[in-house]
């Protein structure tokens, strides 16, 4: 795909019109947007109908509602992108919309169809236009919410639902090395729990263990199953895989692991490159002779793994320009963002 000269871009630019941001200082972190998408399932109309834009603030709800109450909540998160000529890109959000499908039906919700959810997102994105980074400096992230919000004191599912979906920008992923503890006490899910569902309930539970590892100087814990405590399953907010030879190994979902769309993605793209990817159960000590690790979410995209901390022992592994991770990176970044030709039918361009 030819790629538009300097002088091109910054035309394209000139025409853009863009909200007042320092884009090259953007990390993960909420900045206000102008819009956010509001849809509402009640006990009368008995589905999602009336989805509404209206100014990004503050929302009220009973003090009883179950997502207060019960937790009774699930979130998504995807990115869009702006191309080289201003046009904006959507990353397999069908993907997202039938993963929070999934989840509703696991917390006993209903949830918007993939319809619904699609046309949300993009509603939401053309609302907050102007918030989308120009091309190669960011993305904006999309945080769309399944909320029980009837009133609800006894132990049961709502009434009433919302359908939420928000925006920030954000920087092109996660700044700094990333160093990973094994943590051998706290267990992210459980057989039988939510590990495999975008829960709002599988997140917070994680932070008292988490806090302590980066007090210690870690970027982030990597859990052990919970029934052997001997195999790998993934970090606090991203899958992993590690490397050896021509295969490519990662933990499989099976419902105490979030099947990642990021994930997804990597392990066609890696197929394409003529690897061999596993989906399996990855004992602990398979990592200590790794000739790579890397992890993959929707925040980081692709990001290298520098070392691995069990049991007081510390193994390190290979960074740089010529890892397989940075190569999937640019691969997958490229796609998202227009710059290599979308082959595979996952990106689609809203104006």
């Amino acid at each position: 795909m030819t790629s538009l000269s300097k002088q091109q871009q910054v035309e394209c630019r000139e025409k853009a019109d863009y909200a007042n941001v320092n884009w090259d200082e953007l990390g993960f972190a909420l900045t206000k947007t102008d819009y956010m998408y509001v849809m509402k399932f009640t006990e009368e109309e008995q589905m999602f109908c009336n989805g509404t834009l209206t100014r990004f603030g503050n929302i009220q709800m009973c003090p009883s509602s179950g997502i207060l109450n019960y937790g009774q909540g699930l979130f998504e998160g995807l990115k869009t992108y702006r191309k080289e000529d201003e046009g904006i890109l959507l990353f397999r959000t069908e993907e997202n919309a039938l993963r929070m499908k999934v989840g509703a039906d696991r917390m006993c919700m209903p949830s918007p169809t993939v319809d619904q959810f699609i046309d949300a997102v993009k509603k939401t994105v053309l609302a907050n236009k102007r918030w989308v980074p120009p091309h190669g400096r960011g993305s904006l992230y999309i945080r769309p919410l399944l909320m029980g919000t009837g009133r609800n004191l006894e132990v049961k599912p709502s009434s009433e639902y919302t359908f939420l979906v928000y925006a920030s920008p954000v920087g092109n992923g996660l700044k700094g090395v990333l160093n990973l503890m094994v943590e051998d006490n706290v267990h992210r899910a459980t057989p039988g729990g939510t590990g495999g569902i975008k829960a709002v309930t599988n997140y917070s539970p994680i932070y008292k263990p988490l806090t302590e590892a980066k007090a210690k100087g870690f970027s982030d814990l990597l859990y052990l199953d919970a029934l052997t405590g001997s195999n790998i399953e993934e970090c606090s907010g991203c899958n992993i895989f590690i490397l050896k030879g021509n295969v490519i190994s990662t933990p499989t979902t099976h419902g105490t692991i979030l099947p990642g769309i990021t994930r997804k993605s990597i392990m066609e793209i890696a197929s394409g490159f003529g690897y061999q990817v596993e989906e399996r159960a990855i004992p602990i000590k398979e990592v200590f002779d790794a000739e790579e690790v890397f992890c993959t979410g929707t925040a980081m995209i692709v990001k290298s793994v520098a070392s691995i901390t069990y049991q007081g022992k510390r193994i390190e592994y290979k960074l740089g320009a010529e890892t397989l991770a940075q190569k999937l990176h640019a691969t997958l970044t490229g796609i998202q963002t227009g710059v290599i030709e979308d082959k595979l039918g996952w990106t689609m361009v809203i104006d």
